[in-house]
């Protein structure tokens, strides 16, 4: 049975989203974040040395990072699926491109942004230069969901799951208005059954909107 260890307000809404879309039979343990600090709790320090949500426990194995994890789940549950393009295909290679985009590079100034906005006056200097690289990765996604409904074209793919957590985020800190296409594009995997079916399952997600 596969266990996702799953954080409360967290991009391991993603693993129960796609779990869901799966239909694959599995565990859900929850873990709330710190009050005050906001930081995950030390449960889950104990089953991995880097305490970071999302993990999966499945056939003898703890599988930590997201991309590791889609790529897991859908190569070993999902191959009839359709959400990921087969090595054969000539999308395969941008499929895995977005995959390590998303947490390579895509949500990285969005970090930046969240952690520097809480020095106060002291972070202001880098304000500029993080604004510019969540302008830039925002317009990039922005072109290319121009003139296709998902970003590999007409289907879902793990990497619209992978890649949907940099528009929630900037939805949350108010940067998703000059991105029509960005903004279609969540509104339309936010509707999706079984997304629904992961916030039912997982509770309340603060960037869901």
């Amino acid at each position: 049975m596969i266990i996702l260890h799953h954080l409360n307000n967290s991009r391991s809404h993603r693993i129960l989203w796609l779990l869901e879309e799966l239909g694959a039979p599995y565990e859900l343990k929850s873990y709330q974040r710190l009050p005050g600090s906001q930081l995950a709790p030390p449960e889950l320090n104990a089953m991995h040395p880097l305490g970071k949500a999302p993990m999966l426990e499945d056939k003898g194995r703890l599988i930590i990072e997201s991309a590791a994890i889609v790529d897991y789940l859908i190569r070993h549950y999902g191959q009839e699926s359709g959400l990921r393009p087969g090595p054969e295909n000539p999308a395969h290679e941008d499929y895995l491109q977005w995959l390590h985009y998303a947490e390579g590079s895509a949500v990285q100034p969005f970090i930046l942004h969240l952690y520097v906005s809480r020095l106060g006056e002291a972070g202001k200097p880098l304000q500029p230069r993080i604004e510019g690289e969540i302008g830039r990765h925002l317009s990039y996604l922005e072109a290319s969901l121009r003139d296709r409904p998902y970003l590999l074209g007409d289907a879902l793919t793990g990497a619209d799951i992978l890649m949907s957590f940099v528009a929630e985020i900037a939805g949350a800190f108010g940067k998703r208005a000059p991105y029509p296409a960005v903004g279609r594009w969540i509104a339309a995997l936010q509707a999706r059954p079984a997304y629904q079916a992961a916030l039912e399952r997982g509770g309340p997600y603060a960037f869901k909107g």
